[in-house]
């Protein structure tokens, strides 16, 4: 349920993870937001965590620094090898692993307290089969954080046209616009895998400083949380 195509793409950009000013510049500004979500919403010392979709460990790592125990998977193999590679200079402890989630919810299956998918449910052809393998991999009552791009016109000039063509904040091609989500949508795939929703944030931007912070708008990026529930 992955598209090769996708997974190609990541690994030819690999080598870029790690360049705060190169083609994954904008992950590196959005992080620190993230990471606010995630800490307003669970205590991560010592909790096990898994981050699926880790791409080169930006936000594994950041998680990992907070105290938790930090599982990551990716399926694009140079990925992988660039977050363990990048674990040498941050001195951090991640388990990287290049493994399809279903495989991994096999072996590991309601073992993990807290688990974090961030900008990956618009990059995969079925966000509802992301959904339902991240539920098998959660203990009951354990918190799960999602991320993705809502679907409107709004989303699409700003998010499509002028972060890849006209500011280049991310790389050209980078999203389908097809296929983002709009937060009603995720909320009944939520449902419908055992997730409740505890709480949706948007993430706004600032061009002049080049930040990015935590809003009650919407209408492009937003985050959620919620608990599995049964």
């Amino acid at each position: 349920m992955f598209s090769q195509a996708e997974v190609d793409k990541f690994n030819d950009l690999a080598h870029e993870w790690w360049n705060l000013d190169g083609q994954f510049k904008t992950l590196h500004q959005i992080n620190p937001a993230r990471v606010e979500f995630i800490q307003r919403h669970v205590e991560l010392t010592g909790k096990r965590l898994i981050d699926v979709g880790c791409g080169g460990g930006i936000l594994a790592e950041s998680l990992a620094q907070a105290g938790a125990v930090v599982d990551a998977i990716d399926l694009a193999p140079q990925s992988i090898e660039i977050a363990q590679l990048h674990l040498y200079e941050s001195n951090l402890q991640v388990n990287y692993e290049c493994i399809e989630i279903a495989a991994k919810a096999q072996l590991a299956a309601e073992s993990y307290d807290v688990l974090t998918c961030m900008e990956m449910l618009e990059h995969v052809p079925s966000p509802d089969y992301i959904i339902a393998e991240c539920a098998k991999l959660i203990k009951l009552g354990g918190i799960a954080f999602f991320s993705t791009l809502n679907r409107n016109i709004k989303s699409y000039t700003l998010g499509v046209v002028a972060a890849e063509y006209l500011l280049n904040l991310v790389p050209q091609g980078t999203h389908d616009f097809k296929k983002f989500i709009q937060p009603a949508e995720l909320r009944q795939m939520l449902q419908r895998h055992g997730f409740e929703l505890i709480a949706l944030s948007g993430i706004d931007y600032k061009p002049f400083s080049q930040k990015f912070g935590l809003s009650q708008n919407t209408d492009i990026n937003y985050l959620v949380a919620c608990q599995k529930t049964c």
